[in-house]
């Protein structure tokens, strides 16, 4: 039963963390959405995310997109890693969808 409690508050980071993975694996033809019903614990989750893994994933997200424009068979990958940057600085709060979905707005 103390095993429930303590590993609970892992579970929103885990669950950020596969929803940037399948993000990341095909990005074409979906985009991330902010949920309005999320709340302060996401907030409070997001400012934590940020500081200790956020940043440095943005960055890296960042760099490999310039490097992949350079070239002309990199740049929709480049700009694919563009759209990563929001998820992976503040994942909590967020929804992914497809685009052509209705309320999938920018």
């Amino acid at each position: 039963m103390w095993r429930d409690r303590e590993h609970s508050e892992t579970i929103p980071f885990g669950i950020a963390a596969f929803r940037i993975g399948v993000y990341a694996l095909w990005p074409f033809g979906y985009t991330t959405v902010e949920r309005r019903d999320a709340g302060a614990p996401s907030c409070v989750g997001n400012v934590l995310w940020l500081v200790l893994a956020g940043w440095w994933l943005a960055l890296a997200h960042i760099v490999t997109g310039i490097l992949l424009c350079i070239t002309i068979i990199g740049i929709p990958f480049g700009i694919a890693n563009f759209k990563l940057i929001p998820v992976s600085l503040l994942p909590l709060g967020r929804e992914i969808v497809r685009t052509d979905e209705p309320f999938a707005t920018r």
